[in-house]
């Protein structure tokens, strides 16, 4: 009995540790090279749509977005806070139907845009 214990609290911990951030093997991805090249980051917005195949990068986006947003990004590293400002930019300033799309699917009662308003307009973005 004490063996069963101790094996769910291993479990326990090492299930909290693996949750502490999101994963990092695509920090580093060239997010600038993506938003350049307009058919790749097409196909980055149409996974996170369900309408076309995902690699392996935008399967982890994919995952772990609605978990993001609910929990402010908690688990996010640095890196993926910056790419998404940089991406939520670009996305509302440049590419405003595609924008549209997303939040429709992501926030379709607005709890995030309405939650968020007020830090992307001090970025200077205005939804």
């Amino acid at each position: 009995m004490k063996y069963t214990a101790v094996i769910f609290v291993f479990f326990g911990l090492v299930c909290l540790s693996r949750s502490a951030t999101y994963e990092d093997k695509y920090d580093k991805i060239d997010l600038d090279a993506i938003i350049k090249n307009e058919r790749l980051f097409k196909n980055y917005v149409n996974c996170l749509l369900d309408k076309g195949p995902c690699r392996q990068d935008g399967l982890e986006l994919k995952n772990n977005l609605s978990d993001a947003l609910q929990t402010d990004c908690t688990k996010c590293t640095a890196a993926q806070k910056d790419g998404s400002r940089k991406i939520i930019r670009h996305l509302i300033q440049n590419k405003r139907e595609w924008w549209n799309e997303l939040e429709v699917k992501y926030d379709p009662k607005k709890i995030y845009v309405t939650k968020y308003a007020a830090e992307l307009k001090k970025e200077g973005i205005v939804l």
